[in-house]
């Protein structure tokens, strides 16, 4: 198989090209794909096919030539991956499979489509509006922090850390307990602390995150989404510029009246092949 490999801000991903679908892409081939020490090492797969040869994708060809096909590193599926969205772009332009223009670029998900442009050194992608929808809590050993339920295409629960905590001491070495009957897919969840005010931005927030189906990563786009909007509510504000510096670097976070735009790095870092059977899924 032919792969690339990526990452945005340190969410690192193998991205799979299979325009026609014909690739036989199982649970235990993406974990064994993302495995750090058998595999190529990854938080997830990007498989690049196109929507109509997809049968997620096929109502949305219309609309958008390419589907973003995503698996977490578990070999569990995803609804959408903010910074896997804005790896895939540029990986359409760097291939030719795209071509740049002045308008956005389409992209169909689970999610629906986003659509992403270049913005100098960056990728931006546009994505829905995060919904806050509820108040829930997460528990890491004997620490039980209040959050907010967020929807951005795929759930999020958002838990500022109260003052005398110290965010980088958080033990995220095992998944946060969670309410499963708020959660019932399993849910995202961002540890936030305040950051000190950033030019051009109406807030700065620093974020840690336990993925679903990932552990612990070095940043999550879409939980970066959630997180500017919840520190934007917190500011009693509606809309907004939010600064989110997550351990693999810092991601911009716009609200809008009607979406969320996420802006940052986009990196291909190397290409190659690799023998599926040599692998231990």
């Amino acid at each position: 198989m032919e792969f690339t490999k990526g990452h945005g801000t340190g969410n690192d991903f193998v991205i799979l090209p299979d325009p026609d679908g014909a690739l036989d892409l199982t649970p235990g081939l993406v974990a064994a794909l993302c495995d750090r020490r058998r595999g190529i090492g990854a938080d997830g797969v990007l498989r690049v096919v196109r929507a109509a040869k997809h049968p997620e994708g096929a109502a949305l060809a219309g609309e958008a030539e390419w589907f973003m096909d995503y698996w977490n590193a578990d070999g569990s599926l995803a609804e959408m991956c903010g910074n896997g969205a804005r790896v895939f772009v540029c990986y359409l332009l760097d291939t030719g499979l795209a071509e740049p223009s002045d308008a956005a670029l389409p992209v169909a998900t689970r999610a629906g489509v986003v659509r992403a442009r270049i913005e100098g050194a960056d990728v931006a992608v546009e994505m829905r509006r995060p919904r806050l929808y509820d108040a829930s809590t997460a528990t890491l050993g004997g620490l039980t922090l209040a959050g907010t339920a967020v929807d951005v295409g795929n759930p999020h629960l958002v838990c500022p850390l109260p003052a005398g905590l110290d965010l980088p001491a958080l033990d995220l070495g095992r998944a946060p307990e969670v309410d499963a009957a708020v959660f019932p897919a399993g849910v995202n969840v961002e540890f936030t602390a305040p950051g000190a005010p950033v030019a051009g931005a109406d807030g700065h927030v620093l974020m840690r995150v336990y993925e679903r189906g990932s552990a612990e990563t070095l940043s999550c786009g879409t939980g970066a989404c959630a997180v500017g909007a919840v520190a934007l509510r917190d500011a009693g504000r509606d809309t907004g510029v939010v600064a989110v510096d997550v351990p693999g670097g810092r991601l911009t976070v716009t609200v809008t009246e009607d979406s969320c735009w996420l802006s940052g790095p986009a990196v291909l870092v190397a290409t190659g092949q690799v023998t599926a059977p040599t692998l231990h899924p």
